[in-house]
């Protein structure tokens, strides 16, 4: 028998935040995936845990709690997940609260341009119910605009409409994210590291200049394995991971029909191949 689980999914995300499963449906999707540890780690947001932890019975795949806190500072864009804390500590609090509070600012400057910009306005119910959704994404309010008839689809209309709009998003500080999750009790690791902003890929020595940055801070791991990876993509993230002894996690970023990636796909090898630094990372996340 296995020491460690052979089937794995540490990124995905409910309806708490920009998934279109609700937690009681993507634990039953889970289960029936065959998946026994996962987390689910939505956008600056825990609650999907607390109720999949209500759900939970003896024999059934093992959730721990997660989270990813969208982060920027003058050296770029950066996802931070957060494994195995404490979700009611007041750090991990204060952090899901100030990202909530940003979520909803940008929210509402999205709707000012889509009204000043194309005259798109909707019921004053509509958008009280957007504002009540824990955090708030481009795609609760594309699946509105088709609603009303404004764009055919929730991909044409965030494509046409919602990303024309360039607003001064406030993010929290990495060094913060990354600080709290640790006061916590949890383990700090970098999402999919070569996608940064937008477009941009990052690798090589840029990449290594990131993870000495991110390090300092206090990170403590490195998501290697990922739906969007290639091969060479997952190879070099190993290295990066050997060479400073990082965490090594696995996770496909599931988010229902709202993204084409299949829940517990993540590249990730069988057992007996598991690189040390994610069975570092199962033996302590396991133990908490």
């Amino acid at each position: 028998m296995n020491k460690y689980p052979s089937r794995i999914d540490l990124h995905m995300h409910s309806t708490v935040s920009d998934g279109t499963d609700t937690p009681e449906i993507l634990f039953d999707n889970v289960r029936k995936e065959g998946i026994e540890l996962f987390s689910v780690t939505d956008h600056d947001a825990v609650k999907a845990y607390g109720i999949i932890k209500e759900l939970s019975g003896d024999g059934e795949p093992l959730c721990i709690p997660g989270v990813e806190f969208s982060c920027r500072d003058e050296y770029g864009k950066f996802h931070i997940l957060g494994y195995g804390m404490n979700t009611e500590s007041e750090p991990v609090r204060e952090l899901v609260e100030t990202g909530h509070i940003y979520r909803i600012n940008k929210l509402r400057r999205r709707l000012e341009y889509l009204k000043n910009e194309f005259g798109i306005e909707f019921p004053a119910e509509d958008i009280q119910k957007l504002s009540d959704i824990e955090n708030p994404g481009k795609p609760h309010i594309g699946n509105l605009m088709v609603k009303y008839g404004y764009a055919p689809t929730k991909e044409k209309a965030i494509s046409d409409y919602i990303d024309k709009c360039i607003i001064k998003r406030d993010y929290l500080h990495p060094h913060n994210a990354i600080e709290g999750i640790i006061a916590g009790g949890g383990i700090p690791v970098l999402a999919h590291p070569v996608f940064g902003s937008g477009d941009e890929f990052i690798s090589g020595s840029d990449m290594d200049k990131r993870l000495k940055y991110l390090i300092g801070a206090g990170l403590k791991g490195v998501e290697a394995f990922y739906s969007g990876f290639s091969k060479e993509l997952i190879r070099e993230m190993l290295g990066f991971a050997e060479k400073y002894s990082l965490y090594v996690t696995a996770g496909s970023d599931y988010h229902g029909i709202n993204k084409s990636t299949v829940l517990g796909k993540n590249n990730l090898p069988s057992v007996p191949e598991y690189p040390d630094g994610l069975k570092r990372f199962l033996d302590d996340i396991m133990e908490k």
